[in-house]
């Protein structure tokens, strides 16, 4: 009778070899699934809320969108540093002071405004407001305002002092003696340094921003600004 071949001891290392080589692919593949998984919840949701925001935020901006077409060629020779953006966004939540009391951005809906920030400390910012008080005496009306906002923090009487000083006759006295708006601005990217100065749309949306200080009594800006406020 033929002797049946006798069958070696298990090697434990062995067979710990074996069961590693079966069970990491399924490990692996694990673990692939629930990160995938997580990315999905992470970014996956937070992408489709960006996406609805961006909707939203184009559809409240419609008025200001449809104007940038038109605008975007003007912005040239004086103000040809005016960024025009193809898409306009909402402008932050502003408030400062104004008229012995306080004044919100938003209350200037209805109006094509040019928000300017400046300061008595800033050069250019002293240089160029002669020019923004002869547009709002130009031009200012119930379609278009110039809304100049000092931001000293110190030495307040100083603000009120240098514009008398420069026979400012038509802009109205704003101030954020905090410089709440330009840390706001600054915190969402919008402004770097001073002088910067807006311009908003009747919706509230920032339709373009120029940093330095431009000739806003100047023929390119009337153009410019006048297309502005008849549509």
């Amino acid at each position: 009778m033929t002797e049946e071949p006798e069958t070696p001891p298990a090697d434990p290392a062995r067979l710990r070899a074996i069961a590693r080589r079966l069970i990491l692919p399924h490990v692996l593949l694990t673990a692939v699934i629930v990160a995938a998984a997580l990315w999905f919840v992470l970014y996956g949701m937070k992408g489709g809320d960006g996406k609805e925001t961006q909707l939203a935020a184009t559809s409240e901006c419609a008025a200001s969108a449809a104007l940038t077409p038109k605008l975007a060629p003007l912005a040239r020779g004086d103000i040809a540093a005016l960024a025009v953006h193809a898409t306009p966004r909402p402008m932050p939540a502003l408030t400062f002071s104004g008229g012995g009391g306080p004044v919100e951005l938003s209350s200037f809906k209805g109006r094509i405004v040019l928000l300017n920030l400046w300061a008595t400390w800033c050069v250019p910012c002293r240089e160029e407001m002669p020019a923004l008080d002869r547009l709002e005496g130009i031009a200012g009306n119930e379609n278009f305002a110039v809304v100049a906002v000092n931001i000293d923090t110190a030495r307040l009487e100083r603000p009120k002092a240098f514009l008398q000083e420069i026979g400012v006759k038509n802009l109205a006295i704003y101030a954020d003696s905090t410089a709440k708006s330009f840390t706001t601005l600054q915190q969402s990217g919008k402004v770097v340094g001073l002088p910067t100065t807006f311009l908003v749309g009747r919706d509230g949306c920032e339709i373009g921003v120029i940093a330095g200080p431009a000739k806003w009594d100047g023929a390119d800006a009337l153009a410019l600004l006048k297309a502005a406020a008849l549509n």
